[in-house]
């Protein structure tokens, strides 16, 4: 990449506050278009919607039972729900998703399941920590541990290798537990590692996995993805009676296709990620401000002084102080551009000049 130098007239500064700010891409838009005409049967019962999940089927190289609803919050929740009875616990990093930012749908979904916490540095789970949360207890008092969790990417930018997965599946399969991936931010750790989506999946031990489709470009979406197709038996009733049907289905189904089959999940994960490498490789060499994580996928997490976080924000820049980790995180999307990262960084710049 080139690196920065001019810098362009007018910033958009609601551009890095999230990768859900941005638009729908040219493909998935097209997908909607092409599925709006005619009249075709409905609540999923339509060639789009068979069409989407052959497709995910080949994305995956395997047979797997897929399901549309309209978030994250419920495919992650309806999943867990499908995997758990309400006496069982689901373990989690502390600052996973299905724990800091859903209100506590995966609980009452599962009418009761709770959620225990594990720490890890840098997003990832530690796995001697798991095991100590599986085996601390074994009475009939402590909500017995069904599932273990991962997101991938992690909420601080970082991605889990095959290997790193396949030993975390290892160890909840010793212990009787299932493996749910949250995979919101899942095509951006594809793209990282540059791999086949199956050896960071069903190859390396995942039972179901929560597909993010909004964060990749699409209006709305996420794919539930049962590798083992055991347990999704009656998942559709879970969806319908949760509200998550949809009636006209091919609208949220066709986008996928038209993401998977051109290859646009690939590049615009690919542009997200290296909009995230430059702007952290930028924002580092400014004296004062730190690089928290790693970047490997499309976050950015730095630590800088109060006075510099408040000028940035009175000049009307948009951005999280990320919940239970600290810093300020910065998200690029398929629609951000090196020039958008220009005027961040200079804004950066700016703010310490001040």
């Amino acid at each position: 990449m080139s690196s920065i130098t001019t810098i362009p007239a007018v910033p958009d500064f609601n551009q890095f506050a999230s990768d859900n700010y941005a638009g729908i891409c040219p493909e998935a838009w097209q997908a909607m278009q092409d599925a709006n005409r005619g009249f075709v049967p409905s609540y999923g019962d339509d060639a789009w919607t068979e069409q989407a999940c052959q497709s995910i089927r080949e994305f995956f190289a395997t047979d797997c039972q897929v399901f549309f609803v309209f978030n994250g919050t419920a495919a992650n929740s309806l999943a867990l729900a499908a995997l758990c009875h309400s006496y069982h616990s689901v373990i989690c990093h502390e600052v996973a998703h299905i724990e800091t930012d859903e209100c506590g749908a995966p609980e009452f979904f599962s009418n009761g399941t709770k959620i225990l916490l594990v720490h890890g540095e840098h997003g990832k789970l530690d796995l001697g920590a798991v095991e100590q949360a599986i085996i601390r207890r074994s009475d009939i008092h402590y909500p017995k541990p069904r599932v273990l969790s991962l997101t991938q990417a992690t909420e601080l930018g970082t991605v889990y290798t095959p290997q790193e997965i396949a030993a975390a599946s290892r160890l909840a399969r010793q212990h009787g537990l299932r493996v749910h991936m949250d995979g919101a931010r899942f095509f951006n750790a594809v793209a990282a590692l540059d791999i086949h989506p199956s050896e960071i999946s069903w190859k390396a031990g995942v039972d179901v996995l929560c597909l993010g489709g909004a964060k990749n470009g699409m209006a709305l979406g996420e794919a539930v993805v049962f590798f083992d197709q055991k347990l999704a038996d009656e998942f559709e009733f879970r969806c319908k009676q949760a509200g998550q049907l949809a009636s006209k289905m091919r609208f949220m189904s066709a986008p996928w296709i038209g993401m998977l089959e051109s290859g646009a999940w690939l590049s615009n994960a690919r542009q997200a990620n290296s909009c995230a490498r430059l702007l952290a490789q930028e924002l580092s060499s400014i004296d004062g401000v730190r690089i928290m994580h790693t970047c490997q996928a499309n976050s950015v997490f730095v630590e800088m002084p109060e006075l510099a976080v408040n000028a940035l924000r009175a000049e009307g820049w948009r951005f999280y102080s990320f919940i239970g980790a600290g810093g300020a995180r910065f998200m690029c999307s398929w629609q951000t551009t090196e020039e958008d990262v220009r005027h961040l960084v200079e804004a950066v710049r700016k703010a310490f000049r001040e």
